[in-house]
């Protein structure tokens, strides 16, 4: 069982990626904290609190709502023509009565590696604020967390944001900056990787053939939200009846690293100028001096990563 603690700002593959860990057999999920990004941070919690419900776990998971902004930075608002008016796709979960922590995410973060020092991994999802909020806190974390596995950043893909960067690293860089500063054991899962990782129309159609009668209003809500994310990705990557899988490629790789190949590249996250700010930089020279080491994923077994994850929903 693998102990894994989710930082959201949960927008349609966020809420995969949320969905598959509390479906799959060899996860527990000991807490989701939220923030801005994809929605903002109210809309995030409360659809993270609605997907709970949805996927009927058989323990208490707690939710801690984060940031509502960057560290310095002005957030530019939710990105509505990706995730749809509320961050889901437009898709309509039923409300929960589960109420989220008075606890910050950052101050949650800080308690849990402390409660279960060496055991915790940490996933994050969206915008590396908690984590460095969390930091801020209690620098002690750095060597407490096991393991850091960051859905963002791109090395050698192209950015979705601008030509050079990703969203999540490129919505805080400065947080992102404080955190690849830290002593945290660091993978990132970028663009390098997650845009080779496709989930389908005939992914959805074997679902809908083939999923046991308690799945039925997890897969009509998968078809809904990612309609919607679908018609994104045809008119911005030309893919027709696809999407690729950022959030839960990061997931499924802190659980299973076989999936990737990594490479240890030092790396640092540049804060300046107009379409570099949140860039990961590596210094992949004979005698590399800039930044620290992480481990960077540069290809992907896809097949088999979206195998997994359609497996963990039948």
């Amino acid at each position: 069982m693998n102990p894994i603690l989710l930082d959201v700002d949960t927008g349609i593959d966020d809420s995969v990626a949320i969905l598959y860990a509390l479906n799959a057999l060899n996860i527990r999920v000991e807490g989701i904290c939220t923030g801005f990004g994809n929605t903002d941070v109210g809309q995030a919690t409360d659809n993270t609190l609605r997907l709970i419900k949805l996927a009927n776990p058989d323990y208490d998971i707690p939710v801690a709502p984060g940031a509502a902004g960057p560290l310095q930075r002005r957030w530019s608002g939710p990105v509505v023509h990706v995730h749809g008016n509320n961050g889901i796709g437009n898709a309509e979960l039923p409300a929960s009565s589960q109420q989220p922590l008075q606890q910050s995410a950052a101050d949650f973060i800080v308690r849990k590696a402390n409660e279960q020092p060496g055991e915790i991994t940490l996933v994050t999802l969206g915008r590396l604020t908690n984590l460095a909020l969390a930091l801020e806190k209690d620098p002690s974390i750095g060597t407490k967390i096991k393991k850091v596995v960051m859905m963002g950043g791109t090395v050698a893909a192209p950015g979705n944001v601008t030509p050079v960067c990703e969203a999540n690293f490129h919505g805080d860089p400065e947080a992102a900056a404080r955190v690849l500063k830290s002593d945290l054991p660091l993978t990132i899962v970028g663009l390098d990787v997650t845009m080779k990782t496709r989930l389908t129309a005939r992914h959805l159609e074997l679902l809908a053939r083939n999923a046991g009668p308690d799945k039925r209003e997890l897969i009509a809500y998968l078809q809904t939200a990612l309609s919607y994310y679908f018609n994104y990705y045809t008119q911005v990557n030309d893919f027709i009846g696809a999407c690729p899988l950022h959030d839960p490629l990061a997931l499924l790789v802190a659980v299973d690293p076989s999936l990737v190949k990594m490479q240890t590249l030092k790396a640092d996250i540049e804060c300046e100028g107009r379409f570099t700010a949140g860039m990961v930089v590596t210094d992949q020279r004979t005698h590399p001096s800039i930044g620290r080491d992480v481990q960077v994923c540069l290809e992907v077994d896809s097949e088999r990563a979206v195998n997994k994850l359609v497996a963990a929903f039948l």
